[in-house]
């Protein structure tokens, strides 16, 4: 009932708004100029032909293959070439990502739907709602430990993005972690039921003495003698993950680099201060979870608790954010002359409004990053979140543009495992992302603007 749910409400809009902005933006728009007339190739059967300025491999063109294929047999039964390409229109690629029990996973379902980001690129035809949907299918089967079809997700992933590498060693990794603890509880119950009770009894203490609340080194020990203790069934499980890692190294240095084309725009750089952008953007867009005076209560109350390491640990990352900022925030040829993107406005009025603002931002910074780790926290052990934390780091770091698009994977994994909240808040959230989502279309649709050093018509975007 709950998928029902989830599919009926997102159809209701994703239909006629995709078919609306079809209508009055007919031609490819901004990244699309590269990405449609690719897989137009593709659709003529040039698989060949590469335009050197697209910087992601061609995952998404494998999928709108064989979409338009489904949609369309009789273009593949009839091997009609020219056929098959007139069916590669702009409008129906873009519908490519307008695809289609729980209460909270219903509700977070189609709150991760309207996330104004991932929500606008739906209506587009860009990589990243397909990126997005591999991850979280790579995710769910590690989770369910199917593991060669998780790698088979991961593999996809990475041919939609270069950078989702990384989230599948993320998830192969805690994978293996929790993978190893189950076969170490799953044998320790066998050995004890073969075991004299009084035995047992005492094992049985020894264990629940050995796993009360570890501290993080200890969690770590705990962790690599589970690992250690498996490690054969561990590595038969995770080979696909190796496998697919393997290639993509061997792809590396193939390529010479992990960006495809216009790998002058998209040099690997220092850009620290992304980290912290990150934070303050997920924070702000998990509003209810995050700055309500509720959450600062808990967060001061959890200072208080742990006087000594909190303060050290808020002195460090103060400075380290003033560090990050002062030294490692990348101002992108893009950021500052395309006023095409929201993020364009951002960066000119607000934190270059004044040339203290970008330091008086690090205090929220930190809090922002503070009250993530916090909450993933309450529900996840301290090497989940320290794996997830560097994650976030080399996904983000090394990307010296300024793109919301880029935060929408690990912000969707924090929602999955952001605590339950009252119904009214997450209503309004709703109502929030919705609210956004019709503003920035009706921008988008309905304000165009012209420049004068370049023909056609600009639009704005994310």
């Amino acid at each position: 009932m709950g998928r029902l749910t989830v599919a009926a409400a997102v159809a209701a809009w994703a239909i006629p708004l995709a078919a609306l902005v079809a209508s009055i933006v007919p031609d490819p728009y901004m990244d699309e100029i590269f990405h449609v007339p690719q897989v137009q190739c593709y659709c003529r059967g040039d698989f060949l032909i590469w335009d050197p300025m697209i910087t992601t491999p061609p995952g998404l063109y494998y999928i709108s293959l064989a979409y338009v294929a489904s949609l369309f047999p009789g273009a593949w039964v009839t091997r009609i070439a020219e056929a098959f390409d007139a069916l590669c229109t702009t409008a129906l690629l873009r519908s490519t990502n307008a695809k289609n029990g729980k209460r909270k996973a219903t509700a977070f379902a189609i709150l991760v739907a309207l996330y104004p980001i991932h929500w606008f690129f739906t209506f587009l035809y860009y990589t990243d709602v397909a990126s997005l949907a591999a991850v979280l299918a790579m995710y769910l089967f590690c989770l369910k430990k199917q593991f060669w079809v998780s790698a088979a997700f991961g593999a996809f992933s990475i041919l939609l993005r270069q950078t989702n590498v990384i989230w599948m060693i993320f998830f192969a990794a805690n994978g293996a972690i929790a993978h190893a603890q189950y076969l170490y509880v799953k044998d320790n119950v066998c050995y004890e039921n073969s075991e004299l009770t009084d035995k047992s009894n005492k094992e049985a203490s020894h264990m629940d003495n050995k796993t009360t609340a570890p501290g993080f080194t200890e969690e770590i020990w705990d962790a690599i003698f589970k690992l250690w203790n498996s490690k054969c069934e561990v590595l038969i499980a995770f080979i696909p993950f190796a496998m697919v890692l393997l290639v993509f190294v061997a792809f590396i240095v193939w390529n010479g680099g992990i960006v495809l084309g216009a790998k002058e725009a998209h040099v690997v750089s220092p850009h620290f201060a992304q980290f912290l952008y990150f934070g303050l953007v997920s924070a702000a867009a998990l509003l209810p979870w995050h700055f309500t005076p509720t959450r600062a209560s808990d967060l001061f109350h959890w200072c208080r608790k742990n006087k000594t390491y909190s303060s050290f640990a808020i002195l460090v990352a103060l400075g380290l954010s003033l560090v990050a900022v002062h030294l490692f925030s990348i101002a992108h040829p893009y950021l500052l002359a395309d006023n095409r993107h929201y993020t364009f406005y951002i960066w000119r009025k607000v934190i270059q409004v004044h040339w203290m603002m970008k330091y008086s931002l690090t205090p929220v910074y930190v809090y922002s990053w503070f009250s993530i780790v916090n909450i993933l926290g309450k529900s996840q052990t301290r090497l989940w979140v320290l794996s997830f934390v560097l994650s976030v780091a080399l996904a983000l770091i090394p990307a010296p543009l300024v793109e919301f698009r880029y935060y929408t994977i690990p912000l969707v994994i924090l929602v999955l495992h952001s605590p339950v909240i009252s119904n009214v808040k997450l209503l309004a959230l709703g109502f929030l992302y919705a609210a956004v989502d019709f503003f920035t279309l009706a921008m988008f649709l309905f304000r165009p603007f012209q420049w004068q050093h370049e023909p056609g018509t600009q639009r704005f975007i994310w």
